[in-house]
Formats: structure tokens, C-alpha cells, sequence
């Protein structure tokens, strides 16, 4: 899987427009989950997460050839490090002022990661890992209701996948401060959602850099 990675990433570089296809087709389910449950209503009432979804993605093939590959976590680091500056971005930009934006959208139906309410399932009991609309809006209810950089770590951690060791360079945090931080976040999503939490988040995790 890591090598095919780097070779899809080698070849999109260089300008293979099937690899830059399949590249973002990888990463679109991921992103769109950030986005989703990072961005709040204030923002949301002027963007729509598939337009910030697909304005990260050029950003992301404006610089992919000066990128250079050193492993998967790596790749998604610098792919959520392009949508934090987004949100900051969009932020700025609406509160300056309120005017119209060109729109570029690609087509995401050729995606062939998980589908965002397969990457939202992970907070979920193995006994309950359907989830429908009502389920998916209160996980997004009890997600805002954390503190900022709590919900970061989280998102980062559960929906982007990184490990520890790049969340921490991310947040500016050890990892210890993570690891906590992700155990005491998702045990509180987990107690809103399910009385029983699951059994993996019932102790914190073991101390490791993965």
C-alpha cells in the first residue's frame, strides 16, 4: 500500500493525469469528513464542504510537484495542513468582505476510499455501526460541543488517521497532551452517542508512536 502510494504520488507529480485522478479520489472521503465536522455553521452558511473539498484539491496539484514523498502519514499531514490554511482562508475572506467567488468543482463519484459515513462509524459501538442521518447529526452536535483543540485532535487522530508523533508537530503539543486529548474527547462523543462506550476507549491507549 505505501509503495503504491508513493508511486501514484510520483507519477501525479509529474503531471499523469490517471494518477492525479486516482490520488484525489483516495483522499476526497477523508477530507470531506475534516471538513464536515471542522467546519462550523458560521462558515458553512457561505461555503459548502464539497467547494472547500475541491479548492484544497487544486491547491494540493498547484504544489505536488515540489512535494517530496516520505510516507503515507507524511502525505496526509501535508494534505490536512492545506485544509486548516483553507479554513483560515475562507475565515479571512468572508470576514473582509462579501463578495462572489469563482467556483471549480471536480467530479468525486469515482471515489473509491471509504464513504464519510464509514470513516464517521468509527465512534460507534461494533453493535451499532450503521449510521444514518440522525445518527451522523448528532455525532456532528456532540463534536462541536468540545473545545476546539480537542475536536482538532480528534478529527486528526480518527478521520484523518495520523499518528501521534504528526498531530503533536500539528497542534505544536507532545504526544502525550494528544494522547489525552483524544481519549478524553472521544470518550465524551462516545458517552452521547451510546451509553456503553467501546471497549478500546474504556482505558487510554497504550503509550506508542504509531
Amino acid at each position: 500500500m505505501e509503495s503504491n502510494e508513493r508511486e501514484t504520488v510520483e507519477r501525479a507529480s509529474r503531471g499523469d493525469e490517471q494518477a492525479l485522478s486516482d490520488l484525489l479520489a483516495r483522499h476526497l472521503p477523508m477530507l470531506e469528513a475534516y471538513f464536515r465536522l471542522k467546519t462550523g455553521p458560521a462558515l458553512l452558511a457561505h461555503e459548502s464542504v464539497s467547494d472547500l473539498v475541491q479548492s484544497v484539491c487544486l491547491d494540493v496539484l498547484s504544489e505536488l510537484g515540489g512535494f517530496e514523498y516520505r510516507g503515507e502519514a507524511e502525505f496526509r499531514a501535508w494534505l490536512v495542513k492545506h485544509a486548516r490554511s483553507k479554513l483560515s482562508e475562507r475565515w479571512r475572506y468572508w470576514q473582509r468582505a462579501k463578495r462572489a467567488q469563482d467556483r471549480v468543482r471536480f467530479a468525486s463519484d469515482r471515489s473509491s476510499g471509504a464513504s464519510l459515513e464509514e470513516l464517521l462509524a468509527c465512534f460507534l459501538t461494533p453493535s451499532r455501526n450503521a449510521i444514518g442521518k440522525e445518527e451522523l447529526h448528532r455525532l456532528e452536535t456532540a463534536l462541536e460541543r468540545l473545545p476546539e483543540e480537542m475536536r482538532e485532535a480528534i478529527l486528526l487522530r480518527r478521520i484523518v488517521s495520523l499518528p501521534y508523533t504528526e498531530i503533536a508537530k500539528i497542534l505544536g503539543k507532545n504526544e502525550g497532551a494528544v494522547r489525552n486529548l483524544v481519549y478524553r474527547g472521544t470518550a465524551r462523543v462516545a458517552l452521547q452517542l451510546d451509553p456503553s462506550p467501546p471497549e478500546e476507549e474504556r482505558s487510554p491507549p497504550p503509550d506508542s508512536g504509531s
